[in-house]
């Protein structure tokens, strides 16, 4: 080997060294920002997915009992809490689910009037 010799690196451009899905942060994006002007990290849509959301609901749970065995009731409920906001939102998109379904089995199958 030699030592001696050192090899210098090429400097990388500034716009290349982080690269973002979406743009930058500071874009004037609306979709970004919720109603409180909150950034919202769930653009993937991981929360609009209901199996998603019922893996989660279920990890939490799992995660309750555990807590439960090991004689930590503090963290068993904190784990509870989050089961019960996963819950929430599983039967969120549910009904969402079953209004969609409603709408269109009406618009396949619209009723025709009676005859007089």
């Amino acid at each position: 080997m030699n030592n001696a010799r050192r090899r210098n690196f090429r400097p990388r451009n500034q716009k290349n060294s982080f690269r973002r899905r979406n743009g930058t942060m500071n874009s004037s994006n609306p979709s970004s920002f919720n109603n409180n002007g909150n950034v919202n990290f769930n653009r993937n849509g991981s929360m609009n997915n209901i199996h998603s959301v019922e893996k989660t609901m279920q990890k939490f749970q799992q995660l309750a009992k555990d807590a439960q065995s090991n004689g930590d009731p503090v963290l068993a409920q904190n784990y509870l809490q989050h089961a019960d906001h996963y819950l929430r939102r599983y039967n969120e998109l549910n009904n969402r689910k079953d209004n969609f379904n409603e709408k269109s089995k009406t618009l396949e199958n619209p009723e025709t009037p009676s005859k007089v």
